[in-house]
């Protein structure tokens, strides 16, 4: 019998990202790298496949993360 609940989370039923999720759920410090490494690799990917568009799709993307940990910083916490 399995010790682990199941996934409860709908990203866990996407077919690839689902998978990562449930690694990072299980083992965080573990799979990160990994994490990180695929990420890389998608974005380099996409950057040959799209050109700079992919790029600046991207940092398009990040916008709000970088505008949140700037304010978080601000603030001091």
């Amino acid at each position: 019998m399995s010790t682990t609940a199941p996934p409860t989370s709908a990203l866990f039923h996407i077919p690839v990202l689902g998978w990562i999720a449930r690694d990072l759920a299980r083992d965080f410090h573990g799979n990160i790298w990994y994490a990180v490494t695929i990420a890389v690799a998608a974005l380099v990917f996409a950057v040959k496949t799209w050109g700079l568009v992919a790029l600046g799709l991207t940092a398009l993307s990040l916008v709000p993360m970088i505008f949140a940990l700037l304010i978080a910083i601000t603030l001091g916490k």
